[in-house]
């Protein structure tokens, strides 16, 4: 796995946590703006960096984390971990937080 393929896997997941967030309509402006910003940070990863190979390990991590948050069925959480997930992708690959 490359950074950019894990930053794909990510962005994928992150897709799908934002849609059950969208689910709390006071907040959809916010949704926008917070994945908007977080989605450029894991692009801008992956073109600075995407063709590094990564350890298996890391890989395994990063598809950990876009497994978990999958499982993720309440709307308020889902908006919680918008901004939590994208540090813990960073974080895997080697960035601050």
């Amino acid at each position: 796995m490359t950074v950019r393929d894990a930053v794909d896997r990510a962005l994928a997941a992150y897709a799908d946590l934002q849609g059950g967030a969208e689910d709390v309509e006071d907040e959809w402006m916010y949704i926008q703006d917070l994945t908007a910003a977080h989605r450029e940070r894991l692009e801008a990863l992956a073109d600075a960096d995407g063709d590094r190979e990564l350890d298996p390990a890391v890989g395994s991590a990063i598809e950990a984390a876009c497994d978990e948050i999958g499982r993720i069925r309440d709307p308020h959480r889902a908006i919680d971990w918008l901004s939590t997930f994208p540090s813990v992708v960073a974080i895997a690959l080697g960035q601050e937080p």
